[in-house]
């Protein structure tokens, strides 16, 4: 616990004056780029420019001997640094029994600080319902682009901004999705907002040899293995399209199929097959819908395409054929601590190599990494992170084609790695544009149906430059701008990157949770989302807290207990996001519900003030 000695109102009114001196000083060093901005952001500049300053100090012993006079503890300073320094001094000049000194009036008051955040939160994200101010972001599901009553029931259920995810689907989809929330008839009095993520320079593994094409097929049991529902099957025995699948079932194609079946089969017939296992397994019929026949299998079969089956009533054959159409499973790594694996730089299907009889790998398992300037960026002794986290490694040696890694942090019964899983190099500084070719053409279709934008992956004030260009070149300078904040480049120059990104007049940053927390270390996550809070605070720019709010709650209907507490945190941005789930419904109208609880009681707290880990300018 932060302790200090009692300090004299003469020696805690000289550090309060050192620390205000400090801040000016910082600001007329930086004269220039808030002379660069509009005069609507000057204010907003010099205060962000003020908090810099006065954070670089340990302000913890003071707080503390400031709160044994009784006087503000400075604890919440951030949307009026100077006003709070001044009121502070204002203070202890009383204690002192002297004039108060003639400063300068702050360029930003308590009243006109929060003012300023909450002009720029409602510009960003709309006016906030009368019963919470913290807006709800969701992201869309594919289905999304049909489904007019779900995007009205996450209307109804608290749902302010649609977040369209440009690095899935595509412009067809989008433009369905955003036309459907904005045909939203709901209580609003105008529909939610459509952000659109632009995908960045994702780094992703790339595809896997697929282990073949195999259906597992499982009935399901109860605690004492009696069959509660038995696994379905639909073969379709006509050379037509088939139909859709049916919820619960899998369909297959019967090829080869002989003779001519009869329009009606036998209630008694079954299905044989012998499976991959080269056990015998039957399936009875459940229902016949023309060339539709459904078959019922009490005991589990592993089916392979191209098995043989055949068609039997009481022992007498109906026919026979083919299973046509079985599903390929996806290719995966099984990683262990110590196993090696090599990234390649050419875009070709990875394998999980071969391991000789000692169990040491003859052929190391290898995949395709997309971000091409891994290959000339990264060097050996840097630290590689894949599937969020789940999986680490160390670069043994860069060849300009493959990063040759070796796996150092892996489940004790080895990690899972499939295509499509994120990559990060959290010790790699890269030197790449955030807008990508891509980008530009997802922007150019989608310039008429958004109406903020989110930049991916941005690591510098640069990239913000390329990003508002863009926008203008389209004639989309209105558009909001939200700043995604995911690695360490943009945690270590968020001042910078703030005070370029000022100059757009629609402008918020998202805390991007995943990504940060394996580019900075799990441990370091909430120190790092806390600094980021209150350095958008001091710029008055609203936040969207990200990733895995209720996430479990998404995915099955159920929270867990730390996640009911992190989204209750969320009450200190200005919007939070939820993940697209099956139960995504369910997780708004509890968010919302948590939201307004707490919204109703909240207040901010005094918080101790050790010296930032995000550097100055």
């Amino acid at each position: 616990m932060t302790t200090a000695a009692p300090a004299s109102p003469r020696e805690l009114f000289d550090a309060v004056s050192e620390l205000r001196r400090a801040a000016l000083a910082y600001e007329q060093a930086h004269r220039d780029r808030i002379d660069a901005l509009p005069p609507q952001r000057r204010a907003s500049a010099r205060n962000l420019l003020h908090y810099i300053a006065v954070r670089q100090a340990d302000l913890r012993p003071l707080q503390i001997q400031l709160a044994q006079l009784g006087l503000s503890s400075l604890g919440v300073l951030e949307t009026h640094v100077l006003a709070a320094l001044d009121a502070v001094l204002d203070r202890l000049e009383d204690l002192l029994g002297q004039t108060r000194s003639d400063r300068p009036a702050p360029g930003c008051t308590f009243v006109e600080g929060l003012h300023l955040l909450q002009h720029n939160t409602v510009d960003l994200l709309n006016p906030p319902r009368p019963q919470r101010d913290v807006r709800i972001m969701v992201t869309l599901a594919t289905e999304a682009a049909n489904d007019a009553a779900a995007l009205r029931a996450l209307v109804e259920a608290g749902m302010d901004v649609a977040r369209i995810n440009c690095a899935h689907d595509d412009e067809t989809v989008w433009k369905r999705m955003a036309a459907r929330v904005r045909g939203t008839e709901s209580a609003l009095p105008r529909p939610p907002l459509v952000q659109i993520d632009l995908a960045g320079p994702k780094s992703r593994t790339g595809d896997l040899l697929p282990q073949g094409r195999i259906l597992h097929l499982r009935p399901k049991h109860d605690l004492h293995g009696r069959i509660t529902a038995p696994a379905l099957l639909a073969l379709w025995c006509a050379d037509d399209p088939m139909p859709p699948a049916a919820l619960g079932q899998a369909l297959l194609r019967a090829g080869a199929l002989r003779p001519t079946l009869p329009a009606q089969l036998p209630p008694s017939t079954r299905l044989q097959v012998t499976d991959l296992r080269g056990r015998i397994r039957q399936g009875r019929l459940l229902s016949q819908e023309g060339a539709l026949l459904v078959f019922a299998f009490e005991r589990s079969a592993y089916l392979a395409e191209g098995m043989p089956f055949t068609l039997h009533d009481d022992g007498a054959e109906l026919g026979a054929g083919t299973l046509q159409g079985v599903p390929e499973v996806p290719g995966e790594l099984r990683l262990f601590v110590g196993d090696p694996l090599v990234l390649l730089r050419e875009d070709r299907p990875g394998h999980p190599g071969l391991r000789d009889e000692d169990g040491t790998f003859a052929t190391p398992p290898q995949l395709h990494c997309t971000l091409e300037a891994a290959f000339t960026s990264a060097r050996a002794g840097q630290s590689v992170w894949l599937d969020d986290g789940r999986i680490g490694a160390l670069i043994e040696a860069n060849t300009g084609d493959t990063l040759q890694l070796r796996i150092t942090h892996a489940a004790p019964e080895g990690s899972k790695l499939k295509a499509e899983k994120g990559i990060n190099f959290p010790d790699t500084r890269f030197d790449l544009p955030a807008l990508t070719e891509k980008d530009r053409e997802d922007l150019a279709a989608m310039a008429r149906d958004f109406d903020l934008v989110a930049m991916s992956f941005l690591r510098s004030p640069q990239d913000v430059r390329d990003l508002r260009a863009a926008l203008c070149a389209l004639q989309r300078d209105d558009a909001g701008v939200v700043l995604k904040i995911e690695n360490r480049q943009a945690f270590d120059r968020l001042p910078a990157i703030l005070l370029e990104a000022l100059a757009h007049p629609r402008l918020g940053v998202m805390v991007a949770r995943g990504d940060l927390a394996v580019e900075l270390g799990f441990e370091r996550l909430s120190e790092a989302q806390e600094e980021i809070l209150w350095m958008c605070e001091a710029a008055h720019l609203p936040v969207i807290w990200a990733t895995q709010i209720l996430d479990t709650m998404a995915r099955s209907g159920q929270p867990s207990r730390p996640e009911v507490s992190d989204a209750a945190l969320s009450i200190r941005a200005e919007c939070a996001m939820l993940n697209k789930g099956p139960h995504i419904l369910e997780a708004v109208r509890f968010l919302s519900g948590v939201l307004e609880r707490m919204e109703g009681h909240y207040a901010k707290r005094m918080t101790l003030r050790r010296p930032l880990s995000i550097a100055g300018l």
